[in-house]
This record gives C-alpha cells, structure tokens and sequence, in this order.
C-alpha cells in the first residue's frame, strides 16, 4: 500500500487549484530576475522563507531561480525546517511513500531516509509532518523548477548543530543532490527593528558563525545553524540573494517578519590542463614552466622551504603550550628572506579537506615574523573553524605560500580582468563596496575555469557573482608554496634549539587583521 501525504496548507499558504498555483510560481520567479544560466555554479543548498506566497515567495522565487539551469541535473531534494505544531527533540522523518501537491506527487527517496534512521537524534515522527507548512510549501516551487526529484523531507526539532551536520553529510552526494533549508527570519517586531536584527542576523549567516543564530534569529535556528557548520567545515561560498521582510511585500509594517535568502556553493572541481599545455603549472609552487627560468624569488624560497615549515610547527606547538601567539625575536643568523619585510599565507589541511587558512597580502613585517603569527591564526583563529585540538596533529599538513608584491590590473570589465588571469600562476585580490576577498593561485586546484574562479571570489566577498562597478579592483600577485606535515603532538616545538629564533610569551599587543583565505 502506497501511503501519500496530502497537502495541509494548500489554499491558505498558497493556490489549492492547479493552473492558479503554476501561474502564481511563474509569476513569482519571474519577477525575481535572477535566473541562472547554464555556464552558472549550481548551488549545493539554498536558504529560503516559509510564509504564505503573498508573503515570502518574492523572496522565496529568488533562491529557486538560481536552480533553473540545473533541471535534469538535481534529482534528489533534502528538505528541512522548523516544527511549528510539534515539540519534540530530534529531526523527523516521514513514513509516506510519497507527497502530493497541486501540482503533483513528489515520491520520497525511501533509501536515503532508511539510513538517515540509524543516525543519533533521527527518528521518525509522523506528527510533526502532517500540519508542518515549512517544508511543503518549498515543493510546488521544487518541482516547477527542477521538474522529476525524489525528496527526503526532515522536521527539525530541539537538536544540536553537530547533529543536523552530520545528517547533512550521510546525504551530501555529489551534484544530484540540493540541501534546502527553510527559515523565516526574526518575528513580529516593528519594521526598523526588524531591518536591524535581520542585518546583523545576515550578516552572522555570511561568516557561517553558527553561534550567533538563535530561536530570535530564525525560527529554523537548528536546520540553519547545522548547514552553517558544514558549509564552514566544507569550505562553501555563500551568495547573499535577498533580505526583505512582510512590510516590504504584502503587510503592515507594525509587526513584520523577517525573510532571507542564500544560495551555498561547494568548490567547483578543477579543470584538468593537458600535459602538452604551454601554460601547463605545477599548482601551489611555481614550476619552471610557470615560472621564468631565471626566477630569484623561487629559488630563495624553495632553499628555506624546510625552515619555513619549521616555523609553522614551532608556531602551533607555541599556541598549544601558552594560549598566545609566540613572539619572534630575530637575529642576524638567520637567513635574509626571513628577515626581510615579507608577506605569507598559512594553510593548514587535514585528510584533504581545509582546516584554516590565514595570511596577509601586503609585506609589512620580517617574513620570519609574519609565518609565526599566522601559523598560530590558522591554527586557533581562523573564524570558520574551531580550534584546533591535539588529537588533529597526527594527519595535519602544513603549507606556506609566499607571496609576491601585488600588481595591479587595468580593465573595463569582467572580460577584460579574465583576459588577463593565468590559470595556476595568478592569485587575485578584489576589492569593491567596502568588501574584500583573496584566493591564493593554490585555489586553481579546485576551480580551474577563471569565470568560475572570479565568481567564487566575488561570492567570497560578498558580492553578487554578476558584480562590477567604476570602483571594482583587482590585484594579481604570485605565490611559491612550500609544504609538510605537522607530526604528532608534542608539548616541545620540534625546532626549538635548531633555528636562531625564539619563541616567548610576552605582550602580544594588539592582533593585526589577517586575511581568511
């Protein structure tokens, strides 16, 4: 026997009529003027409003447009929020075979939801899906856009973000599957109150800070803080697509509810150069066909590569010893490009996957001094992560990338500033609005188009991928990588008495803003 949930809010929430509800979807995505296009990123999840149509569907439509390109692609759909009518601890599955709409029946990925069971704190509770309106009105929306899916809708109750985290990653998949996460925003305050909240509430979902969402926030504080958590573990890109609230589309502005929405983007898989390619790099270090022959700064580089590594384990075994940054008294036996003025970035990776990455663009300070410092940001202050414990040093890799004085560009657009990117040489800095991000030439790596490299910088920044203004900057600038491992903890720093250098606790003064790469 084939067990279907019936709509419950059909006719409130939005058009109970067929042709009434496709013509109403048609309309909302087409006024939201966003719609993808095929050479466009796909995004991996999307944040998006639950109130009636009239409502939240202005902004609803501009997180499902940015879908349209990938109809046929995305066959899987893992659908969360917030329980209005059920109180319960845990997240909750549904038993139906299939849901129906006006629009049509949607089956359920019964598999994925099979094993989604034998997680901690997933269970089953039909309750909690028969009246929920959080997730059924995101389906119409799903199947105008993307057409044939198959759906594993999940209602959140009282769970940590580590709980919602790891159900995310038991469906992840790769590009068949969208994470949908359903959220209004703050509730029932005066519109300028709520414009301020909404802000600042925004503003924490764009640093996927995960501690600054609570029930005030966001009535789907868990779904969003569990996709936060991932997304940071994850290293995504986050685009900010609308925030708007009821006074702004259809109600009064006395007492107002929040809504946001949020397209999340996983690095796009590099783009494989053949062997025969003049252009043809070695990512992360320069390779002598990247580079000139005659490179100086390679080869002085590349000779201080070990200490170099050194110093980032002197300066996380520091940081587990004190608390503090190690502060770096320099002498003339070491060699000049440590003492030089000299600019770096510090990355640390564990089982392949980003563990923090902090540096600085600008040489302001000796080299030696600059790598001490954000080896121990990358290891406790990177704001996408949490600090880094003990028991991750054994399996932690370590990398340095130096960088080379940042060169300016000149162009008149988008087309112009690609022309000149080289794929695997170029690291770029773009600044813009107030707003600045940096990849280093490592990222090429992971996105190996430049249109899709410039987008996920944009994003990075904060800014709309199709950005670009009369004050939009960019600065191009090379970078030697050196890399290691970190070992297995020790409570000595492993160079201590090899390197004329020395590591102590004193004041630290105030930190400088380092780069999050």
């Amino acid at each position: 026997m084939t067990v279907i949930r019936k709509p419950a809010v059909s006719g409130s929430f939005y058009p109970a009529q067929r042709d009434a509800l496709e013509r109403q979807l048609a309309l909302l995505l087409s006024e939201a003027g966003n719609a993808s296009h095929a050479e466009d990123p796909t995004p991996k999840a999307i944040i998006a409003p639950h109130a009636g149509y009239a409502y939240s569907g202005p902004v609803a439509a501009r997180a499902f447009t940015r879908l349209a390109a990938a109809r046929g692609r995305i066959s899987r759909v893992v659908l969360i929020g917030p329980s209005h009518h059920v109180a319960f601890r845990g997240l909750a599955v549904d038993a139906s075979d299939a849901w129906e709409t006006p629009s049509g029946t949607v089956t359920l990925d019964t598999q994925a939801i099979a094993r989604l069971r034998q997680l901690p704190m997933v269970g089953q509770l039909d309750a909690a899906h028969q009246r929920e309106h959080a997730l059924e009105v995101h389906v119409p929306f799903l199947q105008h856009v993307l057409g044939d899916f198959r759906l594993v809708p999940i209602v959140a109750g009282d769970a940590p973000p580590d709980a919602v985290a790891a159900l995310f990653d038991a469906v992840w998949g790769g590009g068949e599957t969208l994470i949908v996460v359903s959220t209004d925003l703050s509730h029932y305050l005066d519109y300028a109150a709520c414009r301020s909240l909404d802000a600042r509430t925004a503003d924490a979902i764009e640093r996927f800070d995960d501690s600054a969402i609570g029930s005030a926030e966001a009535c789907g504080q868990v779904p969003t803080r569990g996709l936060l958590r991932v997304a940071r573990q994850r290293g995504m890109a986050i685009e900010r697509l609308d925030l708007r609230n009821s006074g702004d589309t259809a109600g009064p502005r006395d007492r107002v509810v929040g809504y946001g929405a949020w397209a999340l983007y996983e690095a796009a898989p590099a783009v494989p150069m053949p062997a025969s390619d003049p252009k043809r790099a070695t990512i992360g270090a320069v390779s002598a066909e990247s580079a000139p022959a005659d490179d100086p700064h390679r080869a002085v580089i590349e000779a201080s590569g070990s200490t170099l590594i050194d110093l980032v384990r002197g300066g996380i075994t520091v940081g587990f010893n004190t608390g503090r940054p190690g502060q770096v008294v320099t002498n003339a036996a070491l060699p000049p490009l440590l003492t030089a003025p000299g600019a770096a970035f510090v990355t640390l990776r564990r089982n392949g996957q980003l563990r923090g990455c902090i540096g600085s663009p600008l040489a302001r300070r000796p080299l030696v001094v600059d790598v001490v410092e954000h080896a121990f940001n990358a290891a406790f202050r990177d704001p996408r992560f949490p600090r880094l414990h003990l028991l991750e040093l054994p399996g932690l890799d370590l990398s340095v990338s130096v960088l080379t004085p940042p060169e300016p560009m000149r162009f008149d657009d988008d087309a112009g500033l690609l022309a000149q990117l080289r794929p695997g040489i170029d690291g770029l800095i773009i600044e813009d609005a107030g707003r600045r991000a940096l990849f280093l030439p490592a990222v090429w790596e992971e996105i190996g188009d430049p249109r899709q490299f410039l987008i996920a910088l944009k994003l990075k920044a904060g800014l709309r991928m199709e950005h670009f203004s009369h004050t939009f900057t960019a600065r191009r600038f090379r970078s030697i990588e050196v890399k290691g491992a970190m070992g297995a903890a020790t409570n000595r720093s492993p160079i201590d008495g090899q390197l004329a250098w020395t590591a102590y606790v004193g004041p630290a003064g105030r930190p400088r803003s380092p780069e999050v790469a």
